[in-house]
């Protein structure tokens, strides 16, 4: 990643800090030993409501961040201490709804190994309202008496690009290293092969109509990094056209132990810049989380998706 953090003034995710790959996301150098932004929630397993434990704000934060709670504007006395209230357990249930998980409301075991996960920056849902699997674009299709449902979504207001726009330019930031720059265009062919856009490169970056680019950290656009092993990368919905690749991350071309794939990345931030919001498909390229070294691409559920999203 009702318009979407992302979509707001910049998916999520103008540049006050820009670093170029070659110098900070060296595929070479893996970040594993480096904690991950997440991992205090590994020591909250097993809380529930009517506790009071120690970084229960930090979760209450993560969950605000990807659209379950809404902190500031919901007059909630304990909404930002360590309280374990009600409003946090009806932030959870909504969380393991969207992932298939027991709705216990509790940071059962099953929970926390999710939300520790790595993932796309942005949220699951905007303005406290829907979620991957209610309340959005869910879909049956019937095909020789076989019923399937998609859970596909989009972004609030069906944002995407004009019936006149198929053929779209990319450009990378200047600076950019040569693996993405050789790489990322594989996933803008995949999404070609299956949409009515025909996309190519070009090298007048500012003109470009999607703007790719490596950043760390608080880069300008009201939605920072997190460090390595946290949120990977952000786009917008259409039509501002912005991916940001977290540059502390270890990427790699293909699969890497300990290394996200560049390809795989991209895929999914350029279905943001489509504009598909998340899926609660764990096979599809749209589910938000996104593990090192495996490669991934489309599902079904995607090229659903994004037909339908075109009317194509």
């Amino acid at each position: 990643m009702a318009t979407k953090v992302f979509q707001l003034c910049p998916c999520i995710f103008l540049f006050s800090l820009v670093l170029p790959l070659s110098s900070n996301a060296n595929p070479s150098q893996p970040n594993a030993e480096k904690p991950s932004p997440f991992e205090f929630i590994k020591h909250l397993q097993g809380c529930h409501k009517g506790q009071k434990v120690k970084d229960l704000h930090k979760l209450k934060t993560y969950l605000e961040h990807f659209g379950y709670l809404n902190l500031h504007f919901q007059n909630q006395t304990h909404s930002n201490d360590d309280d374990f209230d009600n409003l946090l357990e009806s932030a959870i249930k909504t969380y393991q709804l969207n992932y298939h998980l027991q709705t216990t409301g509790t940071l059962d075991a099953q929970t926390v190994s999710q939300m520790i996960a790595p993932r796309c920056g942005v949220p699951d849902i905007i303005d406290n309202i829907g979620s991957m699997r209610a309340g959005k674009k869910r879909h049956h299709h019937s095909h020789n008496n076989l019923h399937t449902v998609s859970h596909y979504s989009f972004f609030r207001g069906n944002l995407r690009w004009s019936p006149s726009q198929t053929h779209l330019t990319y450009g990378f930031l200047p600076g950019t290293t040569p693996q993405a720059i050789s790489t990322v265009p594989r996933a803008f062919n995949q999404w070609a092969s299956t949409t009515h856009f025909t996309f190519s490169q070009s090298q007048d970056y500012g003109n470009a109509n999607m703007k790719i680019s490596f950043h760390r950290r608080d880069h300008g656009d009201g939605h920072p990094f997190d460090g390595p092993g946290g949120t990977l990368a952000h786009a917008w919905a259409p039509r501002d056209g912005r991916f940001h690749y977290d540059a502390e991350e270890s990427w790699s071309v293909g699969a890497v132990r300990g290394s996200f794939d560049l390809e795989t990345v991209a895929l999914h931030e350029i279905g943001h810049l489509l504009g598909l919001d998340h899926s609660s498909v764990e096979n599809a390229i749209m589910f938000p989380t996104i593990f090192s070294g495996v490669t991934k691409g489309l599902h079904g559920d995607d090229i659903q998706g994004i037909k339908a999203l075109y009317n194509v």
